[in-house]
């Protein structure tokens, strides 16, 4: 195949999945919102549990059909990777909870630089000045969209910050299990969700009590919300997989600033069924001020230099005896 072609068919397949991913996010949101503001369902660590037991029973079919092949994944990266995804889980949900949504959206905008500095420590990837403007522009769009009135607590800044760190390494560690061990999107998720289902199920109904002082089987389960759970269910499999098939094609970094193309999406989504509420002058501003960064980061970091991973494994003379020069084989583009 013609190096054109398989450019564009890698450029085919990564629009698709972060179209994807875009999709069952918004339409999670749209039905979790639903579920909890018409139905009184405020048990969010335990849905998550049930969304999660509902990707290990996708996995397990397609398993059986013999889509998803035998793979290993050592016992302690898989609990280290269950350990991160459910503090971000309980994380985000007590940070909510405790601070202001000004101070949410602040700790919820600080994951990109803690993913920046996971990658530069860990994998020594290096950004090029572009590529730095790309991400702080949309930093500042999403802040100028979102972030309104802004307060903080001793224990609210105490989960917040566990809840930025758990969420990055949680993310980081998606991409590095994949690489590191050859797993698909299919056969990572294959070992984490059903420890991930366990657990949640096991201590969700505690954790949403002290959260909500009410408990989970004093819910009215009628036909109408049990249709809810079950499509927000269903939809979580697709958002599950698609995270995780975005993170291995591309990095946790650009997961999170392509990650807030959704939140512009919600906005325009809430302006059009909404009519003007909400529509200020200064969400449209940093609407506008997101979407032109999300571009510029996306143009700095394909081009030569804008993102690459600094290899020490090559030796000088190693280079001289093949004939390459020292930039082409000591920086790699990721």
């Amino acid at each position: 195949m013609a190096p054109s072609s398989k450019a564009e068919k890698k450029a085919a397949v990564d629009a698709a999945a972060w179209m994807f991913n875009v999709v069952t996010s918004v339409g999670i949101i749209i039905v979790n919102k639903a579920l909890m503001a018409t139905y009184g369902f405020s048990f969010a660590t335990t849905l998550t549990g049930l969304h999660f037991a509902t990707t290990t029973l996708m996995t397990v079919v397609l398993r059986w059909l013999g889509y998803i092949k035998p793979s290993h994944l050592p016992l302690p990266e898989l609990l280290k990777f269950v350990l991160f995804a459910n503090f971000s889980i309980v994380g985000m949900n007590v940070s909510l909870m405790w601070n202001s949504v000004g101070f949410y959206q602040i700790a919820k905008l600080s994951m990109i630089p803690v993913s920046c500095l996971l990658e530069v420590v860990f994998d020594k990837i290096r950004y090029s000045r572009d590529t730095k403007l790309g991400i702080v522009v949309v930093l500042l769009g999403v802040a100028v969209c979102t972030v309104t009135d802004v307060s903080v607590n001793a224990k609210g800044f105490i989960a917040a910050f566990i809840a930025v760190w758990s969420t990055s390494l949680q993310q980081y560690y998606v991409h590095y299990l994949q690489r590191n061990y050859s797993l698909s999107s299919f056969n990572l998720l294959g070992h984490t969700a059903p420890v991930q289902a366990a657990s949640l199920l096991l201590l969700g109904p505690f954790l949403d009590y002290w959260l909500t002082n009410k408990r989970i089987d004093a819910f009215d389960f009628n036909t109408p919300s049990m249709v809810c759970i079950i499509l927000s269910c269903t939809i979580a499999v697709g958002t599950n997989l698609s995270q995780f098939i975005c993170i291995g094609r591309f990095t946790a970094v650009s997961f999170q600033v392509l990650g807030h193309m959704k939140t512009i999406l919600v906005l325009i989504l809430g302006f059009l069924f909404f009519g003007r509420e909400g529509r200020n002058l200064h969400v449209v501003f940093g609407m506008i001020i997101a979407v032109f960064g999300m571009i510029l980061y996306g143009n700095a970091s394909s081009k030569p230099g804008g993102k690459e991973r600094r290899s020490h494994s090559i030796s000088r003379s190693s280079q001289q005896k093949h004939g390459l020069s020292e930039s082409s084989e000591v920086d790699e583009k990721v």
